[in-house]
């Protein structure tokens, strides 16, 4: 039974923009936004997406960046129960999709231990927006017959992931939040078989007007990303090779 709002009890409506073109909100999260009274938002929740949410509802936002949580995780499973407790509908509204790498799965453990019901409408992830829109197939009979979506917030030297699954041929890896560890990242898959003259790509502020495609190699993997700034989507595969003839979307 599909889950819905009634100001008869708490109710949190968990949200997922995508990437960041407003185009590819799903037609769900755009009724949700607009008829919201309480927007959590994050920072990768763009502008242009932001301008179509109810003008009288209450925004709240909660963005984080690197290195500098504004508003730490507990405090904003907080404002989630409070804000429902009030009895209001609340969107919790995450760019990308809300369950892959959106700490979603924490924030209605909260809700579930506080007896608030919810919904998930997820959203287009940032690997699949961006990729799309850098012209990147993320599998190719050619090229890839896997893809696996990592995180780029690593421990130190990289020691919480497992290099030699990732360091394979035919297989594309897309690290979310990598920039900072782009050297590590680097040197790990190349110390793990992984060739340094695999192609990869930097997409930066995919889907958004502003987007930016930087590619190279592996081993060039340090200096692009130097090049780039947040938000940034890091490719490595043979696929990133398609990006020179299958890009289409017009940057600025």
């Amino acid at each position: 039974m599909q889950a819905t709002y009634s100001n008869a009890r708490p109710f949190v409506s968990l949200v997922g923009a995508g990437p960041g073109d407003p185009d590819l909100l799903t037609m769900k999260a755009y009724r949700l936004i607009q008829s919201a009274d309480v927007v959590v938002y994050d920072r990768l929740v763009s502008d242009e997406i932001m301008a179509l949410v109810n003008p009288n509802a209450e925004l709240l936002f909660v963005g984080k960046k690197l290195n500098h949580h504004c508003v730490p995780q507990d405090q904003i499973n907080q404002i989630l129960v409070n804000k429902a407790l009030e009895n209001k509908h609340v969107v919790r509204l995450k760019g990308g999709d809300p369950f892959i790498f959106g700490r979603g799965g924490e924030e209605l453990e909260t809700l579930v231990e506080n007896n608030i019901g919810f919904e998930v409408v997820p959203g287009i992830t940032a690997a699949s927006g961006c990729s799309a829109y850098a012209g990147i197939p993320l599998t190719h009979r050619d090229h890839a017959q896997s893809v696996q979506f990592i995180t780029g917030h690593l421990k130190k030297e990289g020691q919480d992931i497992n290099w030699p699954s990732l360091a394979q041929a035919n297989h594309t890896l897309v690290f979310y939040m990598g920039l900072k560890q782009a050297p590590v990242i680097r040197q790990n898959l190349a110390d793990n078989g992984l060739s340094v003259n695999t192609p990869c790509a930097i997409v930066e502020r995919g889907t958004t007007p502003q987007q930016r495609v930087l590619t190279g190699t592996l081993k060039e993997l340090d200096s692009l990303a130097t090049q780039a700034i947040s938000p940034s989507l890091i490719i490595v595969g043979s696929v990133a090779s398609l990006h020179e003839p299958l890009h289409w979307f017009k940057q600025s």
